[in-house]
C-alpha cells in the first residue's frame, strides 16, 4: 500500500528540520571551541601580539666582559679584549628618492667595503622596508665617506664591536667575537669557551606607542637594566708573552719552519705564563684569513708523535718502580728486532755497554725499549696515564684534543716498544709541558689553567686555585730524573738550551711525521724542560713544525728554549745556582 502525500511531506519536513538543527549545533560547537581557544588557550599569545601592535619592546645589549693580562712586577692590567665604539650605516628603502643616483654614488665604495651592487639594489627596491644593512664596523673616517653621499635613505648610528689591542699576540688564546646568523657570538678560545659569562644578560625597555609607532609619554614604561658580562684576568705574563712569541716567529723564519708553538707554565700551580703559536691571525680582521683552520689553537687542538722528548717519562716510570737505577747498564747493539720490525738508534750507531744516564744523553731508542721492558707493559701504560696522556687536561679553552695512546693497549710488544720513545702514539703540547712540569714538581701532576680571576668591575668574583691531578711519580724519582736531564743539557747535544750559572733540565726530540700510515720526510722538532732544577720557576715546551734548516732539534728548538730560559732568569730575578 502506498504512503499518502501528507506522510511523505511530513517526513521531508522532519529531515530538513534535523539538518537545520544539526547545522546550528555544529556551528554552535565550533563557535564555542573558537571562544575557548581564543580566551583560554591562546589568550596570552594574543595579548602579547596586541601589546606589540600598541607597544614597543627593545633589548638593551649588555656590555661584554673584558679580558686582561698583567706583568709579574706590577699590578697594572692591560686590555686583551675590549668593547670599542664603531659605526654602521644602513639603507632606508622607503626614503630613497632615486635608486640609480644612490647606486652611482655608492659605486666608488663598493670594493673598499665589500658592497655587492646586485644585493644593494635589491635591498633598495623594498619600498615598504625601513631598514636594510649596508656596512658595519666603520671608523669615523670611513663613516664620513657614506655621509658624503648626502642622499635621503642613507642612515647611520653607533655600534659596539669587540676590539683586540694586542692583535695577533694572543689570538689563539682569545679567539674572537664573530657573526653567526646576524648575532655576535664568541668563537674559539676564551671568547667561545666563556661565551655565556662574557656576554652578560641583556636589558629590556617596554612601553606604549600610538598608531604611528611613537612612544606615548604618559604611557607606562618599564626598564630592566642589562647585567654586564664577567671580566677575565689571565695568568699569562704580558712581557714574557711578547718576548717569547717574537723569538718564536724569528726562529721559524731562521729554520724555515711552517709553524711552531711555545707553552710556559708554573710547575707548582699549573698557571700558564706563555701560550703562542704560529701562524696566527688578527682577531680584529678574523674574516680575512684564507684557511679557517688557523683559528684552532695548536697548543691544545693539535696532537703529534712527540718522539724522544717522551723518553724521560719512560725513564721516570722505571725509576719510580725501581725497575732500573741511574747506574743500571745494558749492551746497546744499535738495533732492536721485534718480530718483523727493526728499530735503530737515531744516530745509527751501537754504543756498547751504557748506563741509563747515557740513554738520555745520547737519546738511544734501544735504551728506551730496554727500560720499558724492565718496567713491564702494564706498568708502563699505567704510568703513561698517570702523567696525563690519553685524556684532556681540561684547560679553560675549547677544542682541546686528548691525544691518542690506544696503540699501547694493543697486543704485541712492538706498540709498547715504540711508545717508549714517543712513536705510535700522540700527545698535545699542553699535555707534554704539564708532564714535564710534573717532573719538576716532585712528581705531582697539576691541572693547567689560564684564568687568574674573574671580575665584575672592581669586584673579584672568583680566583683560580691550583688543582692537583695525580701523583705521577715519587719525589725521589723526580729528583733522579731531573738530575739526568741536567746532564742532557750540559752534554754535547743540547748545550744551547742551557743558561750559564743555572741548572736547567731538558730533552730534545726530533720526530718523523706519519703520512698515510708511513713516516715521510716531514719532521717535528721539540725541546722540553724546566729550571732551575732545585727551585723550578718554569716548565717549557718549544715545538717547530717541519724546519728545513737544521737536521735535529738540538740545532733548532734547543737554542730557542735557551734564549727564552735566559730571559726568564733575568726577568724574574732568579739568583744563579752555585755551580
Amino acid at each position: 500500500m502506498t504512503r499518502s502525500r501528507h506522510n511523505i511531506g511530513s517526513e521531508i519536513h522532519k529531515t530538513r528540520l534535523a539538518i537545520v538543527v544539526g547545522a546550528v549545533f555544529i556551528f554552535g560547537a565550533f563557535l564555542t571551541y573558537r571562544l575557548a581557544d581564543l580566551q583560554l588557550f591562546r589568550g596570552s599569545q594574543l595579548q602579547a601580539s596586541a601589546a606589540k601592535q600598541h607597544g614597543t619592546v627593545r633589548s638593551i645589549t649588555a656590555p661584554r666582559g673584558k679580558i686582561f693580562f698583567g706583568e709579574s712586577a706590577t699590578s697594572v692590567l692591560y686590555p686583551v679584549a675590549v668593547n670599542r665604539v664603531f659605526y654602521h650605516t644602513y639603507i632606508i628603502p622607503n626614503e630613497i628618492e632615486n635608486i640609480n643616483r644612490v647606486m652611482q654614488k655608492l659605486e666608488p665604495l663598493g670594493e673598499s667595503f665589500g658592497l655587492d651592487e646586485e644585493i644593494i639594489r635589491f635591498r633598495m627596491s623594498k619600498v615598504n622596508d625601513i631598514y636594510e644593512p649596508l656596512a658595519h664596523k666603520l671608523t669615523e673616517e670611513e663613516l664620513n665617506q657614506f655621509k658624503d653621499i648626502n642622499e635621503p635613505g642613507i642612515g647611520w648610528e653607533e655600534e659596539t664591536w669587540r676590539f683586540y689591542p694586542e692583535e695577533s699576540l694572543l689570538s689563539h688564546v682569545t679567539g674572537f667575537v664573530g657573526l653567526a646568523e646576524e648575532e655576535r657570538v664568541g668563537q674559539y678560545g676564551l671568547e667561545g669557551f666563556f661565551e655565556d659569562e662574557l656576554r652578560g644578560n641583556n636589558g629590556l625597555i617596554e612601553g606604549k606607542t600610538d598608531i604611528s609607532g611613537r612612544l606615548i609619554p604618559t604611557g607606562s614604561l618599564s626598564r630592566k637594566e642589562p647585567k654586564v658580562g664577567v671580566d677575565l684576568v689571565l695568568t699569562i705574563d704580558r712581557t714574557l708573552q711578547t718576548y717569547a712569541c717574537k723569538k718564536l716567529a724569528d726562529q721559524i723564519k731562521v729554520v724555515e719552519a711552517i709553524g711552531g708553538t711555545i707553552i710556559i707554565v708554573n710547575p707548582s700551580t699549573g698557571a700558564v705564563m706563555v701560550m703562542c703559536s704560529e701562524p696566527g691571525f688578527n682577531p680584529n680582521t678574523y674574516n680575512e684569513v684564507e684557511d679557517i683552520s688557523v683559528y684552532l689553537n695548536p697548543a691544545i687542538a693539535v696532537s703529534y708523535e712527540p718522539g724522544s722528548i717522551f723518553k724521560p717519562f719512560t725513564m721516570a716510570a722505571a725509576l719510580d718502580a725501581e725497575a732500573v737505577t741511574a747506574q743500571t747498564t745494558y749492551v746497546d747493539e744499535g738495533v732492536e728486532e721485534i718480530g718483523k720490525y727493526k728499530i735503530k738508534n737515531s744516530d745509527g750507531k751501537a754504543h756498547g755497554e751504557v748506563d741509563m744516564v747515557t740513554v738520555l744523553n745520547e737519546s738511544l731508542n734501544t735504551g728506551a725499549i730496554f727500560v720499558q721492558r724492565e718496567l713491564g707493559k702494564e706498568q708502563f701504560v699505567d704510568y703513561v696515564e698517570k702523567f696525563g696522556f690519553g685524556r684532556t687536561t681540561d684547560i679553560e679553552l675549547g677544542n682541546e684534543l686528548s691525544g691518542n695512546i690506544s696503540s699501547l693497549y694493543k697486543r704485541g710488544d712492538i706498540f709498547a716498544a715504540t711508545g717508549s720513545f714517543g712513536q705510535g702514539m700522540t700527545a698535545t703540547p699542553i699535555q707534554l709541558v704539564m708532564a714535564y712540569a710534573a717532573l719538576a714538581n716532585g712528581g705531582k701532576l697539576m691541572k693547567p689553567h689560564i684564568i687568574k680571576e674573574k671580575r665584575r668591575g672592581d669586584d673579584i668574583l672568583e680566583q683560580t686555585k691550583p688543582v692537583f691531578v695525580d701523583e705521577a711519580i715519587s719525589v725521589k724519582a723526580s729528583t733522579i730524573v731531573s738530575g739526568m736531564l741536567v746532564s742532557v743539557v750540559q752534554g754535547d747535544h743540547a748545550r744551547s738550551a742551557g743558561v750559564d750559572g743555572y741548572y736547567i733540565a731538558g730533552k730534545t726530540g726530533t720526530a718523523q711525521v706519519a703520512e698515510a700510515g708511513e713516516y715521510g720526510e716531514e719532521t717535528i722538532h721539540s725541546f722540553a724542560g724546566f729550571g732551575p732544577v732545585d727551585q723550578p720557576v718554569f716548565a717549557m715546551i718549544v715545538k717547530l713544525d717541519n724546519p728545513q734548516i737544521g737536521f735535529f732539534s738540538s740545532a733548532t728548538a734547543a737554542p730557542l728554549f735557551g734564549a727564552i730560559a735566559e730571559f726568564m732568569m733575568q726577568y724574574y730575578g732568579v739568583p744563579p745556582d752555585e755551580i
